[in-house]
């Protein structure tokens, strides 16, 4: 199994030392690197080339989410994985807009973060049950009229499934194709609805009451 290269965004020193001995200890993961702060977020991606960026939003400088946007505006590949304290509707909708493939808070149990970190490795959306919970309500509010995307009945059906929370490997099973035309038809799905990540897109699915 490949090694996961991970950087961490943390400001808390001691959960920051936290982190790093729990994943180094895992041996699924490699800490490549670990910040107390965002200031040279795209020097440290380029020199770095993680697979995960587990990302704080309050930090000093450059916050979470600018960090995030700066991320996206150099790679739109690596994943995002937001570990942070804040539950509001601003900061959740912030990130997701900004292109986080996740959300956890930081009450997540140390097992089930190691889970989530493979998951969003592997192409899903992993988010804190109770995060889920007010990002289905926060779109359930929005009365955004229905925009006409032109999606084939193959892309609805590989949108339905990134919906309902299935990576590119299940989605492969659950299609009977090969993984490499599952992300033929995401990338043509990301191209239509104009994100540039899969919880990007699932946002997008809601709001626009694509599936």
């Amino acid at each position: 199994m490949k090694t996961i290269r991970i950087v961490l965004y943390e400001d808390n020193t001691s959960l920051r030392e936290g982190l790093t001995m729990l994943l180094g200890a895992s041996g699924n993961f490699e800490v490549v690197g670990a910040f107390r702060n965002c200031n040279n977020v795209t020097e440290e991606l380029k020199s770095l080339r993680p697979d995960v960026i587990l990302m704080d939003i309050d930090l000093p400088g450059i916050n979470g989410i600018r960090a995030l946007q700066l991320i996206r505006e150099l790679n739109t590949e690596v994943k995002v994985l937001m570990l942070t304290v804040f539950d509001d509707d601003k900061n959740i909708f912030k990130a997701i807009q900004s292109g986080a493939n996740g959300y956890l808070l930081k009450e997540t149990p140390p097992a089930r973060l190691l889970e989530y970190i493979q998951d969003v490795y592997s192409g899903g959306a992993p988010m804190t049950s109770s995060i889920a919970t007010q990002i289905l309500q926060m779109f359930s509010r929005m009365h955004t009229p229905v925009r006409e995307y032109k999606l084939s009945d193959k892309e609805k059906e590989v949108l339905q499934l990134l919906v309902n929370g299935y990576s590119y490997k299940m989605i492969a099973a659950e299609m009977f194709i090969a993984i490499d035309t599952v992300r033929s038809y995401i990338k043509k799905i990301y191209e239509k609805l104009h994100v540039n990540s899969k919880s990007e897109a699932v946002a997008k699915a809601f709001r626009d009451k694509l599936v």
